[in-house]
């Protein structure tokens, strides 16, 4: 398992092709749950080519269901905050761990900053639900930290219901099968065009490069 720490991460080139980003909110058959609402909105903002993804995506799941997106583009100082605040939960329950484990358990739940794919607007978080809106079991609660559910957040993960495993499955076969790659570590990470999806890929480089939006007046 390759994880968003790994040196050969930070290694690939990171190119910009200058595709917009998209408000989901123009996008009527894509449903957004505004639950990692930010106040400039940032979270419903995904490039172009994305969104094309998941639309193909969302019209090779079975009769009755839908994708349901959570959040999309992340601000590089949200990232910074996220990743900061994982990592000390993780040094005070674990104080014998060193530096360099710190950061590398950090990066099972939240990227780096540098190589954050949030940041680029080609990497979102997303879960099933039917027609209606309302959840499928994948396992475990979108964002659940690996400390929390025994790793049960991993994409692969064997400790969870037969059912849930099944939801997963079907929107990977999704997911993948319109181009996104999953970072394992959690099964509601896709992502396109970042630096992950170019190791994944084979890519030389990447498609999106980081964008940083300005902060929301008065914040």
């Amino acid at each position: 398992m390759i994880l968003l720490s790994d040196p050969r991460i930070a290694a690939i080139a990171a190119a910009e092709n200058g595709e917009p980003l998209i408000d989901l909110r123009t996008v009527p058959a894509l449903l957004l749950d505004d639950r990692q609402a930010d106040p400039a909105g940032a979270y419903r903002q995904l490039r172009a080519a994305v969104v094309v993804r998941l639309l193909d995506a969302q019209e090779s799941l079975p009769a009755g269901l839908r994708l349901l997106i959570f959040e999309g583009y992340r601000r590089l100082d949200s990232q910074r905050r996220i990743f900061e605040g994982y990592r000390a939960e993780l040094a005070a329950l674990h104080p014998d761990w060193t530096e360099q484990r710190l950061h590398i358990e950090t990066s099972k739940f939240v990227s780096p900053v540098e190589v954050a794919p949030h940041s680029t607007g080609g990497a979102l978080d997303l879960t099933l639900c039917t027609r209606d809106g309302v959840e499928l079991d994948l396992g475990t609660p979108l964002d659940a930290t690996p400390e929390a559910s025994d790793n049960a957040c991993f994409t692969a993960a064997t400790n969870i219901a037969p059912e849930a495993r099944r939801h997963r499955r079907i929107m990977a076969d999704a997911l993948r099968g319109a181009g996104l790659v999953n970072y394992p570590t959690e099964w509601w990470h896709w992502s396109y065009g970042d630096r992950y999806w170019a190791m994944a890929t084979g890519a030389r480089q990447t498609r999106y490069a980081p964008i940083d939006l300005p902060a929301p007046v008065g914040s």
